[in-house]
């Protein structure tokens, strides 16, 4: 089986922005450390050809913040 990078598109992204929308957030299977806060698409899927892991995105629960 090969590893597995779990990641999630940043809350707080606007829309037309050039900034990085996405972070990681877990890893299994790989023997993997990552520096940076927020990466681009590519940069995930370059890292994840190198490590030979699968890229697995989290669905956010749409919800509007915490439940009271």
């Amino acid at each position: 089986m090969s590893g597995q990078i779990f990641y999630r598109e940043r809350q707080k992204v606007k829309d037309g922005s050039k900034t990085p929308r996405f972070r990681i957030a877990a890893v299994a299977g790989v023997d993997l450390k990552v520096y940076a806060d927020h990466l681009r698409r590519g940069e995930l899927e370059q890292i994840a050809d190198a490590v030979g892991a699968d890229l697995v995105e989290l669905k956010g629960g749409g919800g509007k913040g915490k439940h009271k």
